[in-house]
């Protein structure tokens, strides 16, 4: 059955925060480079030129349009449908992000060609890297989800501050308005 990736149907489960990421504030980001979708790599423990902290949202994967879920129940895994509204609200919000001194990455285990497609129709203004060796996932003990035979990352957002992860936001529920969550939390720390 064909869904539309760009909307959210009524009635996801909402995650439940099952602490798998309480340890990480105050953790130092591995020195690892990551395939980015617009060529080359990005260094998560690095914040880029002209910012002040690095935002890494990872998300469980994205479809196409017109694409069917990795399983017929993919609705029902709490915190798995969304991706694609999440990406749109960190699109959206990129130019306050940016003036919050934030620069943002969007992180999945999907392969870097994948996410090319995906950066590319979603016009985001930032890259999607890929954690397809499961590198970092691996490193900072991330959480996941198998799905498939595959292993997925689940949805949080790291916020890195020299080097240093700073703040977690764990679980992500609604999705498609978690850049705005992000972004109130960014100006009320700034201040």
């Amino acid at each position: 059955m064909s869904h539309d990736p760009t909307v959210l149907p009524p009635g996801l489960p909402v995650p439940v925060d099952d602490g798998a990421c309480a340890g990480l504030p105050g953790t130092a980001m591995p020195p690892v480079a990551l395939a980015a979708s617009g060529g080359g790599t990005v260094r998560v423990d690095r914040t880029p030129e002209g910012a002040d902290r690095l935002v890494i949202y990872a998300y469980p994967r994205t479809a196409r349009p017109g694409e069917d879920p990795l399983v017929p129940d993919w609705d029902l895994i709490p915190g798995a449908r969304g991706c694609t509204p999440e990406a749109c609200g960190f699109r959206d919000n990129a130019a306050g992000l940016r003036a919050a001194g934030a620069a943002v990455i969007g992180l999945s285990t999907q392969d870097t060609a994948y996410q090319r497609e995906a950066a590319e129709r979603l016009h985001l203004p930032f890259p999607l890297v890929s954690d397809a060796g499961h590198v970092l996932t691996d490193a900072l003990g991330l959480p996941t989800l198998d799905v498939a035979g595959e292993r997925l990352l689940r949805r949080f957002t790291l916020v890195v501050r020299d080097g240093v992860i700073e703040h977690c936001f764990y679980p992500v529920f609604p999705p498609d308005r978690h850049a705005e969550e992000v972004l109130a939390w960014l100006r009320a720390t700034t201040r």
